[in-house]
């Protein structure tokens, strides 16, 4: 079998060196917070072993961030361990996946409790785990507008895309009609549906993707076309428009992320939700909110980060964070939304599993206990008042924005052209991960750092990110050529 490498003496460290050899845990210049778990030896093929197998038997659409590959073997809350057996601060948690921790000693107890009772059932029989965790799911939403939380029932699948998906569905069955409204650098999905929802440049292939689908203007204070207190009106007229002009008055539903994640944490401004709800409605319309990544508290100030707005929508779609990292999603509709999906058979064969529904409620517990909406709070604000502090400093960073512990860092060669720092995005990645610190990217030109750590990191975690984020925008300050002011 495969054994522990051994490695010699780590090279010195330079924090504006990408080189791969320099991320030895003992030359770091920023020292990770201390942790007490102990990472089991590695024994394993080695990583060029798997990038060969990698490369040879997996679909070439799989891309990986980084020159050298990360290779993760073990993870602990907030942390993760790869095959040297350095540990890294989580800042992305597997895409805003991971909310509760990397193998929650109670997230993992649950699974293994239920492992040992039954594996696998469909919904063709009675289980108790979906029944109850449907039930305990209802209780954190709002009160319908129109019947309270009776009117709330949930349908279990396994992707942020399948959820997605299903809630179009229901809202053509529901309302007869069939344009559906999106946004423009709004993602949700890359199912054959949700394809068309999907609005960003870099996952649109020159293939039809879900017909009936209009792209309305993201709503971007930053980059868009409006800002100041009248753009969130200015901006919803635009939906106003295509409903009227290219539906003819009529719309199945509008669907949005209140944070766009993938599209780089953009945050819709005041009154744009309730007039485009107000519209939609009025156009025979359901409003659909995707809560894939922003929802069950990483706002900090609710648990949905529609809420922020003070709308209720017709269906909630919900993943990723719900489940903790098992495959694990849902939507939640209004009664007579769902009751159009009855008129002919619907099924999902894992949708409401056992075992992963077991996580989830367990999931939504120590949420609960730990008050985790709350630490979003507080360590959110932590993280964004040393941001602007960063900003402040390092001409690279452009904009920061987002709410909670959903943060976006948009970095340009020249805040007045607002030119996209791809290089200096791509280079100030690799020096944080040989920091320690993993983060995301995102948006537009793939130059927005996305820091969405898991829920439960400390004070200590967050300044010691800020410290590294210091360091890796050394040196990238970037020129200031002059370029159009309308890129």
């Amino acid at each position: 079998g495969y054994q522990r490498r051994v490695h010699g003496e780590p090279p010195k460290f330079s924090p504006n060196s990408s080189s791969p050899k320099t991320c030895l845990m003992s030359t770091r210049p920023v020292p990770l917070p201390p942790c007490d778990h102990q990472p089991k030896p590695y024994v394993g093929a080695p990583v060029e072993e798997i990038l060969r197998l990698r490369k040879q038997y997996l679909h070439p659409s799989w891309k990986m961030f980084y020159r050298e590959p990360f290779y993760p073997v073990e993870g602990h809350m907030q942390y993760l361990w790869n095959d040297k057996g350095e540990r890294f601060l989580d800042f992305f948690a597997g895409i805003v996946t991971v909310s509760v921790g990397h193998c929650h000693p109670r997230t993992v107890k649950a699974a293994k409790a239920q492992l040992d009772k039954l594996w696998h059932t469909t919904p063709i029989y009675l289980t108790m785990e979906n029944a109850l965790f449907a039930k305990e799911l209802v209780a954190k939403l709002p009160d319908s507008k129109h019947g309270g939380h009776d009117d709330w029932v949930i349908y279990f699948v396994n992707s942020g895309s399948e959820a997605n998906d299903l809630a179009m569905l229901m809202a053509r069955l529901y309302t007869r009609s069939f344009p559906m409204i999106s946004l423009r650098n709004g993602y949700h999905g890359m199912s054959e549906g949700t394809r068309g929802l999907t609005a960003v440049g870099s996952w649109k292939y020159d293939a039809p993707g879900g017909p009936g689908v209009f792209h309305a203007q993201c709503p971007d204070v930053y980059r868009g076309l409006f800002n100041g207190p009248d753009a969130g009106a200015k901006y919803a007229q635009d939906v106003a428009d295509i409903v009227h002009q290219s539906c003819g008055g009529s719309v199945a539903g509008f669907i949005c992320e209140t944070i766009q994640g993938v599209g780089g944490t953009i945050m819709l401004p005041d009154g744009y939700l309730p007039a485009v709800y107000d519209t939609i409605r009025k156009a025979g319309g359901v409003c659909i909110a995707d809560e894939v990544q922003g929802g069950f508290g990483r706002t900090g100030t609710h648990y949905w980060s529609f809420q922020r707005h003070g709308v209720v929508p017709d269906m909630i779609t919900m993943a990723k964070g719900i489940g903790n990292g098992v495959p694990l999603a849902a939507v939640a509709a209004r009664r007579p939304i769902a009751e159009a999906l009855t008129r002919k058979g619907h099924f999902n064969t894992f949708g409401g599993n056992p075992v992963v529904c077991a996580v989830g409620r367990e999931v939504l517990r120590i949420m609960d206990d730990d008050n985790l909406m709350g630490r979003c709070k507080v360590l959110g604000d932590r993280l964004m008042s040393g941001l602007k502090e960063l900003q402040s400093k390092h001409a690279v960073i452009g904009d920061v924005r987002g709410v909670g512990l959903m943060v976006g860092i948009e970095r340009v060669k020249n805040r007045h052209t607002k030119q996209p720092a791809v290089e200096e995005t791509a280079e100030a990645m690799e020096r944080m991960k040989n920091m320690g610190l993993l983060v995301g990217r995102g948006g537009a030109y793939g130059t927005v750092l996305r820091l969405k750590p898991p829920m439960c990191i400390t004070e200590a975690d967050v300044d010691f990110a800020l410290r590294v984020m210091d360091l890796a925008f050394e040196g990238l300050a970037p020129a200031t050529p002059q370029l159009p002011s309308k890129l």
